[in-house]
């Protein structure tokens, strides 16, 4: 079955959702973005996370000190990188934390994931499947979704996971009728 990940939670009340609903995957951007987080706010909503759910950690062209640290203090169990960060970077970084790294754009050796997503990262703006490069590396599928295509998404890409975060908004904020449906959806709970 296809994994969920659910990115951007930026309150409590998100973390209520999502302990509800269950996906396997939650985001917190550190990334400049609308939906960043501080890693103190992180901490604190992570304390509040059901433990079967996995916290992603989202940079863009962050030190590894930093993402380090996030990891030491038990803040995040995944890091997702979204900038120029080399495959040097990445090996380094994975045998530092000896946590798993999914890599946005490109086609990455050392990341553990790819993840296939628009040029803007949590702009709502539909990913051209078209444009996924063979791999046989697990992937997760971002850009665009919403619970009205993410199971055409699913058929037609197979995915290890679909990333969501406007998709499941009303009004800039997590919306858990939105995050219940896309998750039903994804997993084909009909």
């Amino acid at each position: 079955m296809v994994k969920v990940k659910i990115c951007g939670l930026k309150r409590p009340v998100d973390i209520e959702s999502v302990n509800t609903e269950k996906p396997d995957y939650i985001g917190f951007v550190f990334a400049e973005s609308k939906r960043k987080v501080t890693p103190e706010r992180a901490a604190e909503l992570r304390k509040l996370l059901n433990c079967n759910i996995i916290p992603v950690g989202v940079f863009v062209d962050e030190s590894i000190e930093n993402i380090f640290s996030m990891v030491y203090n038990n803040v995040i169990d995944v890091i997702q990188l979204h900038g120029s960060e080399s495959e040097e970077y990445i090996r380094e970084l994975k045998q530092l934390t000896g946590k798993p790294v999914i890599k946005a754009s490109g086609n990455s050796r050392s990341a553990d994931f790819l993840l296939f997503d628009n040029a803007i990262p949590g702009s709502g703006q539909m990913f051209d499947w078209a444009t996924i490069e063979k791999t046989d590396k697990p992937f997760f599928l971002a850009g665009g979704l919403h619970a009205g295509n993410v199971t055409e998404a699913i058929k037609k890409n197979a995915p290890y996971a679909v990333d969501v975060s406007s998709g499941v908004e009303t009004g800039g904020v997590k919306d858990p009728a939105k995050i219940k449906e896309f998750i039903r959806r994804a997993r084909n709970e009909y």
